[in-house]
């Protein structure tokens, strides 16, 4: 899974995407630039130090990748990335008094996320804050950061089944969430008019607690059981979806209303800013 992020160096913006299935940063290439020439125009800069670095033969620039990034202007673009071993070697090409700072704030986001790898409560204060900051609410946050305990355990299981991430993890992933909400995943986005957003971001509190007992329950049943392989396991990731179906029907029932719901978090948080606009006053 690949997550965009901002990071802030001497008060200038880097864009930077952390791969969770590679374990690695990717950072934008023409904002390192930016940052370390102050050049007007740094794709022009970067266009000029690719062919540069082709004629001495170089294989670095035709060795980097693409990933699409939000501009300026919000929209998505494919941009050049790097991931740090690659920057530190391309920000040799590039004269600049910044190397040297650059370099050790490169070395230090790269610190952050390992140290994260190593405590996962760092990675929950991360998270923390960021939902914070967006205004999610508290007791919405304290099931999503369950719920990413809960994935946790469960890919761990899957790990120790040797099941591979990306497609495997992805295929059983959707398996699970058709079993318990009759819906794919991409069904479940496309419900909620979400594009490359977050699906658990974008889930109400109940459809994050069936998602959680679907995944819990699969991982249960998966410990117990023991598949020898990736067809077992998808039989399995089914019976988990299953154990939270039954709960959601159960609830649907005695209610009355949907747990799936094309209810997302732009809408409920905008709705949220509504509110305190109209009451300002209100909590003083």
């Amino acid at each position: 899974m690949k997550k965009n992020s901002i990071k802030i160096f001497e008060d200038s913006t880097i864009r930077t995407v952390w791969d969770s299935d590679n374990e690695k940063w990717y950072i934008s290439i023409v904002d390192v630039i930016s940052v370390l020439t102050e050049s007007p125009r740094p794709r022009k800069y970067w266009n000029a130090l690719k062919t540069k670095l082709k004629k001495e033969g170089s294989q670095l620039s035709q060795n980097l990748g693409q990933l699409k990034m939000k501009s300026s202007d919000g929209k998505l673009y494919t941009t050049d990335v790097a991931d740090t071993e690659q920057l530190f070697r391309l920000i040799q090409s590039i004269p600049s008094p910044k190397a040297e700072p650059f370099k050790l704030w490169l070395a230090q986001i790269a610190s952050e996320r390992l140290d994260e790898m190593q405590d996962p409560e760092l990675t929950i204060d991360r998270a923390l804050k960021e939902y914070l900051e967006l205004g999610y609410s508290g007791n919405w946050i304290n099931q999503r950061l369950k719920s990413i305990e809960i994935r946790k355990e469960l890919t761990n299981e899957w790990k120790k089944r040797d099941l591979k991430k990306g497609v495997q993890f992805a295929s059983l992933t959707n398996i699970i969430t058709k079993a318990w909400a009759d819906k794919t995943t991409k069904e479940y986005k496309i419900l909620k008019g979400l594009k490359k957003e977050n699906l658990r971001d974008n889930m109400t509190n109940t459809e994050l607690i069936l998602n959680m007992l679907a995944e819990a329950s699969t991982k249960d049943i998966s410990q117990a059981v023991k598949p020898k392989n990736f067809k077992e396991s998808k039989k399995i990731a089914k019976q988990g979806g299953n154990v939270a179906k039954v709960a959601r029907k159960e609830l649907e029932a005695k209610t009355g209303k949907k747990v799936v719901s094309p209810v997302n978090a732009k809408t409920v948080l905008g709705e949220k800013k509504k509110t305190k606009k109209l009451n300002p006053n209100k909590n003083k």
